[in-house]
This record gives C-alpha cells, structure tokens and sequence, in this order.
C-alpha cells in the first residue's frame, strides 16, 4: 500500500480533530497554545530525526510512503509529529474533562518518577555507546528531572494520560514497525539501540512518546498559563 504511512496519520488525526470542536470539550481553543508548542518540540525532533536517518540508525520503507522528502525525511513523517502529538493531547484533555480527578497524587508521583529515572540511569549507564538508547533516555531523564522538580503537578497529571495514551500509540507504532502488514514502514539498526521489542516496536519507542508527548503538553500548559494571565489582565 502506496501511502500506508500518510492513511496512518490520517486515521490518528481526523477523528480528534473533529470532535475537537465538540461543545463540551472545545480543544479547538487550545490551538494557539497545542500547536506553538508542537512546533518548538519539532525543532528538537526533527534534526534528532535527520541524524539518525542520514547516519542509517533508522530509516523509511519506500513502498509504503509518497515519496515526497524535506531534509531528507518523507512528508509522512514531518506529518508524524503533528498528527499524533495532536491525537494523544486531545485524548488527555478529554479524559481530564471527563474524569477531572484523573491524576496521580504527590506520593504515587514521586514514587514512578524515582523507578523511572533508575530504570533510565542505570540501562543508560551500560548502553551509551547505542546512540538511540542513549539520546533518546538521555532526552527524557533530563526532561523529566526539570517538571519533576519545577512543576510536579503536571507530571501528576501527565502520567496517568500517558499510560492510556500508550494503548493506541502502540497500535500506531506496530503498524509502522511492521505488526500486521508485510515489511515495516519504519525499520531501525538494532545495533543502535536494545534490541528489546513488544511486539514489533523497540522499548525505546516508548520513552520516545513520553519525551516527545511530555515536551508538548508541559508547553502547552505553559503557554495556556500565559493566555490565561494576559485574559486576567484585560479584565
């Protein structure tokens, strides 16, 4: 299938998109903060991106993708970034709508973190030389160790949605790393990173999401803050 990966993002996007505008939830107000903050997480994805595409650590399957590159990357995955960003911070402000209490109180927090940031440090530790293993656990520890220390309570609440998030992120990933279809659409050089795999997807996939999702929601609230202030301030 020609376009495999541009149908993927499509299906991830269209349905979020139009229930954005749902009375009751509304997300199509988040925009001016959502896609600011999409953007500035691109600007540290896309040339990570680049790297490891022109250095092989990973690269594209031409059967399932249009063809169409910038910098060397197809459109799809330019796309990527957008499209699911969008789909899993819709899911976690819908889910927060709904069940406003659906947050990890201060212990619970502060006891993932610690597991997380000591699985991250010690596998880190032992596999540095594996470049997306190192830059991608790298990535996160630096970036959880800032919002756990400067705005637990996001994390708190970032967590929990994560965990869900990750159910249709890994049906997602195990498309594009090869999970009921032929050949993969994503494939990686194990040499690169643990060689561990859930199904299809390598574990570092998952971090990778938490990273990249991470990224976007702290700015998001960040910037939603910032309207927020500036809306008082007229009043």
């Amino acid at each position: 299938m020609k376009y495999l990966y541009l149908w993927i993002n499509i299906a991830s996007f269209v349905v979020p998109f139009i229930f954005s505008f749902h009375p009751k939830l509304k997300f199509y107000k988040k925009w001016k903060s959502l896609f600011p903050a999409i953007f500035i997480m691109m600007a540290f994805f896309i040339p990570w991106d680049v790297f490891f595409t022109e250095n092989g650590f990973w690269g594209f399957n031409d059967i399932y993708i249009s063809g169409i590159k910038i910098a060397n990357l197809p459109i799809e995955e330019w796309l990527f970034f957008i499209c699911i960003p969008y789909a899993c911070l819709f899911t976690h402000y819908s889910l927060l709508h709904f069940f406003p209490k659906f947050s990890f109180s201060k212990k619970t927090t502060s006891v993932l973190y610690v597991i997380l940031i000591t699985i991250l440090l010690v596998v880190l530790f032992y596999n540095y030389d594996k470049w997306y293993t190192a830059l991608n656990f790298s990535y996160a520890i630096i970036l959880l160790g800032l919002v756990f220390n400067y705005d637990r309570k996001t994390l708190s609440v970032f967590l929990p949605t994560f965990f869900v998030v990750l159910f249709p992120f890994y049906i997602v990933n195990g498309i594009l790393t090869g999970s009921w279809i032929e050949q993969q659409v994503v494939w990686y050089d194990n040499t690169q990173n643990l060689g561990i795999r859930v199904g299809t997807i390598p574990i570092e996939d998952s971090i990778y999401a938490l990273g990249m999702l991470l990224t976007v929601f702290v700015l998001t609230e960040y910037f939603e803050s910032r309207k927020a202030t500036k809306e008082d301030l007229v009043l």
